[in-house]
């Protein structure tokens, strides 16, 4: 007998077409489970991570969290909230159809066949973004296209969902709790560091926590209740607040010199959600940045596409275009919020015109520009864009165009 089907909505793909698993309803990690919850937050690190695959009834294409699935091949469907409560026991996804098999009748295991376009030649000199070592070790056994990847772009507070460190509450403390967070902040990059091949580089975006985001993840540390936290008090705007964070960052950056060399070795630093120049240039100034650090910008408002001239004229090691909040800042459509999905797109003409301002301004300022791609959207970038240094993808997707021609690219699954 053929089981029930629910229709849902596929949010992040994957590798195989059809797979199998038993729910996960717990919220704790179930290695090789469907993770089935209402929606996705900071809270669910380690059950997402072990997961196989993620149903959910909420969330957008590029939520955080699905940043997270998508860098890790996780496939991630959106279903009606009425139908959550039927994901119990043994189901089927059928990434395809987008929609879940309660029963018997799905179809057999199966690859999802990769498009042979675009290559790694067409990539420049890629960033993969990832969200934790084992993803460097991922990219880094691709074969000889490793080389197309000099550099691994992380977000901090990913390397704490990794660490199992609470930022907020390490930064509430007194002086032992604000170095003992930076100590170990630096031991994980010095990890990573020693995973790099010669040539490649690691990008620490600074801490950027969104007031809602660390609520899930803060257990002491009083965190404000914002209307709109997307629109709120984090990124540069709360790193120019803390004296804690800067005192951390010191520690930090002291481990790294006296492990990794006076320059800080590989490691390099990016300011994230940037307004202009003057942001900038008073961050750099406040968390007191040494000069042969190297400190790039991550553009994703539309204020700091604007900007972007001045940025690079104010010392701007290099620009990353973050096109996932600039898509939602530009549509005014929350990237989160699956009731304007249909809003949210990421090849519109504002985004594209946003995107070659970018590029073409830091190609004039001779200033090195790394533009976000989703695997989706890759092959439309690289006939609409100026072409970039290189491009940025999750560990995932790049992983998938690196082996692309390679013998054993049908067998490149990512690993859990």
């Amino acid at each position: 007998m053929n089981g029930r089907r629910i229709q849902g909505s596929l949010l992040v793909g994957g590798v195989q077409s059809v797979l199998r698993g038993t729910c996960n309803r717990s919220r704790g990690p179930f290695e090789g489970s469907i993770l089935v919850a209402p929606g996705l937050d900071a809270g669910l690190y380690d059950a997402i991570v072990t997961a196989r695959a993620v149903v959910c009834s909420s969330g957008g294409l590029t939520g955080h969290m699905q940043s997270l699935c998508r860098g890790r091949g996780i496939p991630v469907l959106r279903v009606d909230q009425a139908d959550l409560a039927d994901l119990v026991g043994e189901v089927t996804l059928d990434l395809e159809s987008q929609s879940i098999v309660i029963g018997a009748g799905a179809r057999a295991e199966a690859s999802r066949p990769w498009a042979e376009s675009p290559s790694a030649d067409d990539l420049g000199s890629a960033c993969a973004v990832i969200a934790d070592l084992q993803d460097i070790h991922t990219i880094n056994a691709c074969g000889p296209h490793a080389e197309r990847v000099d550099c691994f772009f992380v977000r901090e507070e990913f390397l704490c969902l990794a660490a199992a460190l609470h930022p907020l509450d390490s930064l509430a403390g007194g002086p032992a709790d604000i170095a003992a967070y930076g100590q170990c902040v630096a031991d994980r990059l010095c990890a990573y560091a020693g995973a790099l091949l010669p040539g490649q580089r690691l990008v620490l975006r600074l801490l950027d926590l969104r007031s809602d985001h660390a609520a899930d993840i803060t257990e002491l540390a009083p965190v404000a209740v914002e209307p709109n936290p997307e629109l709120g008090l984090h990124g540069a705007r709360w790193l120019l607040g803390s004296t804690a964070y800067r005192d951390a960052l010191h520690t930090m950056l002291g481990t790294l010199r006296g492990r990794l060399g006076e320059d800080t070795g590989p490691v390099h630093l990016s300011v994230p959600f940037l307004t202009d120049e003057r942001e900038f240039t008073q961050l750099r100034a406040h968390l007191e940045v040494p000069r042969d650090v190297p400190l790039s910008a991550f553009v994703e408002t539309p204020a700091a596409v604007h900007a972007t001239p001045a940025i690079c004229a104010a010392g701007a090691s290099e620009l990353f275009v973050g096109t996932k909040d600039l898509v939602q800042f530009y549509l005014a459509a929350d990237r989160t919020n699956h009731l304007v999905a249909g809003s949210y797109q990421t090849r519109h003409p504002a985004v594209l015109d946003a995107l070659c301002r970018v590029v073409e301004s830091a190609r004039a300022a001779r200033t090195p520009v790394r533009v976000y791609a989703l695997g989706a959207d890759l092959a439309h970038y690289l006939e609409h864009l100026a072409p970039p240094d290189g491009y940025m993808m999750c560990t995932a997707e790049l992983q998938q165009v690196l082996l692309q021609g390679q013998p054993c690219h049908q067998a490149g699954t990512p690993a859990r």
